[in-house]
């Protein structure tokens, strides 16, 4: 089988031969292989099971100074530390009077589709991601800031109402424009959880956050597209609801947040949707012994692919300060595999 039809397989809750995997680097760690092994010929050795593609800027990122961005909604962005944030939203106030909600067309970049479509003619046999940032909740507290958002989630909902409307018209248009490529599915990103549930609770998610996700969800499958949503964090309170509108893949799956352990979501919904990622980001990748890491990654291999339904992952990419020896362990036993 070819990476594309294994994925595929897994997806589609059928055993595949082997495990479908992605493997990402952040913050030079590639670089510290390339060190270990002497070359960077060892990339060769990946897979290409997934490869993804953009056609639309979600961002759009505009430098003021050294140390400051304008972003396309119009926020300012402290961008010369870690973490960069958001150091002034574009509204001041629960209110969208006189400001200038911008159109799809201001996201979109021709130039981009006409590079998507290069890189998926020179990669025929993986499966092709469409890859859509900057979710419906992230975005909205992107408009106002993250922790007024959640005082207006309480004390002016109408306005959240009309904010998670107004993001949701835009990210219809953004899959409309998206879809039009050769492309197996559309990969969202909005962090719904923190370290120990939902950020705005179930509650609150079910009634701003779910239905709109549903309408924009339904429109990738209206196209024949597959949907796959990246939430740091717990969502295990909504793992229900998340598979009740749609998401066929979900990717992160944070083992260390409250009821993220992959084995268990396996056991309750490993029938109703496929689980990307597992490897543990704060945990045991940075902390663990090599030996550690080649059998957890055997263990997820054997229990979480057990009938498809899993692609192995990093829960994020590996980090800045990962241990050369680790980085190695991850790499070599993902690849031992397939």
């Amino acid at each position: 089988m070819k990476p594309r039809e294994i994925v595929l397989e897994a997806i589609h809750h059928r055993q595949p031969p082997a495990t479908p995997y992605t493997l990402g680097f952040e913050g030079g760690v590639d670089r510290q292989l390339d060190a270990y092994y002497g070359s960077p010929e060892w990339r060769k050795r990946l897979t290409p099971y997934m490869v993804s593609v953009a056609a639309v800027d979600t961002d759009i990122r505009i430098p003021l100074d050294d140390a400051h961005e304008l972003d396309g909604y119009g926020g300012i962005w402290r961008v010369d530390r870690a973490e960069w944030h958001l150091e002034k939203p574009p509204l001041a106030k629960p209110s969208f009077d006189g400001y200038d909600f911008p159109a799809p067309e201001k996201f979109f970049r021709p130039e981009w589709k006409a590079q998507a479509k290069e890189i998926i003619a020179a990669n025929p046999d993986s499966f092709i991601l469409g890859n859509l940032g900057w979710g419906l909740f992230e975005r909205s507290w992107n408009l106002r800031g993250f922790e007024n958002l959640l005082v207006d989630f309480v004390e002016s909902p109408d306005f959240v109402a009309e904010a998670l409307d107004r993001l949701m018209n835009l990210y219809l248009a953004f899959v409309d424009y998206t879809a039009d490529l050769p492309i197996d599915g559309i990969l969202f990103g909005d962090d719904w959880g923190h370290q120990q549930g939902v950020i705005v609770g179930p509650r609150r998610w079910r009634q701003f956050i779910k239905p709109r996700w549903a309408k924009v969800y339904a429109a990738v499958h209206a196209h024949g597209k597959l949907v796959l949503h990246h939430s740091c964090g717990s969502v295990a309170e909504i793992m229900p609801d998340i598979i009740e509108i749609g998401v066929d893949v979900l990717e992160s799956v944070q083992p260390e947040a409250a009821g993220m352990n992959p084995y268990e979501l396996k056991k309750r919904w490993g029938n109703h949707i496929t689980f990307w990622g597992c490897l543990g980001s704060q945990s045991i990748i940075p902390f663990g012994a090599p030996q550690q890491i080649r059998e957890e990654v055997r263990r997820l291999r054997a229990e979480m692919g057990r009938g498809g339904g899993f692609i192995l992952a990093p829960a994020k990419p590996l980090q800045p300060g990962t241990p050369t020896e680790n980085a190695v362990a991850v790499f070599e036993a993902f690849t031992e595999g397939g």
